[in-house]
């Protein structure tokens, strides 16, 4: 690796990090906004993901500096590529925290419905997922980016559990229709935060031990 790359590289990384940093804190502003029904907290959501995005323009021109001047190779090709895809990722992150945030500014405008147990621990379980896909990313681990895919069809049932406790809700309630579908909505959005921590997940794969396993399992069974 010649030092300019390297160095390239190091910036990339370190912009990367920053996005993930904010991505994780976005998310986790979002929820709260739920949790405490706080509209003016969900308010500041939107200014989040504006520098989110911002953050995913300068990794995009960086990317494509790199590729157009250096022609990295091997190794470092795969870790420019992975920045750029997991940068997409992120950058989905905050688009789906700004949707969690309204649902919150909704749900402030109601009467207080007690939310289940459930949308926690769903929370909790994709929170935990990006944060450990991250983590995988900065050591390079892919035994730890292979614990995030082993998660994935929990959280998809965490989803299913949400769901249709609020289908029952809807039923025995249907005077609070609005809300219930909310937190259909919300736990959708939770399910699409662990799809995207699979995502980030794969590239650390592909970067540590030049494997695309990308649908693997649906590829296996054909």
């Amino acid at each position: 690796m010649s030092r300019f790359i390297e160095t390239h590289i190091e910036g990339l990384r370190e912009r990367l990090f920053r996005m993930g940093g904010r991505a994780e804190a976005i998310m986790d502003k979002a929820l709260r906004a739920v949790w405490e029904r706080d509209e003016n907290l969900a308010d500041e959501v939107k200014g989040d993901d504006i520098e989110i995005d911002r953050l995913e323009i300068s990794i995009d021109e960086a990317v494509l500096k790199a590729l157009a001047l250096q022609a990295p190779v091997a190794e470092d090709l795969r870790e420019v590529l992975a920045i750029k895809m997991i940068a997409t990722d992120l950058e989905r992150v905050g688009d789906l925290a700004r949707n969690v945030a309204k649902i919150a500014r909704r749900l402030s405008a109601q009467p207080e419905l007690p939310l289940p147990a459930s949308v926690t621990t769903l929370a909790r379980g994709a929170q935990g997922a990006l944060r450990r896909a991250l983590d995988a990313f900065s050591h390079t681990d892919p035994d730890l980016a292979r614990s995030v895919l082993d998660e994935d069809d929990a959280i998809d049932r965490m989803q299913d559990e949400v769901v249709q406790s609020m289908l029952r809700e809807l039923g025995r309630h249907p005077e609070s229709a609005s809300q219930e579908l909310d937190v259909i909505m919300l736990a959708k959005h939770l399910e699409r935060v662990g799809d995207h921590a699979t995502n980030i997940a794969e590239d650390v794969i592909l970067v540590a031990e030049a494997r695309n396993v990308k649908h693997a399992g649906k590829l296996a069974s054909r």
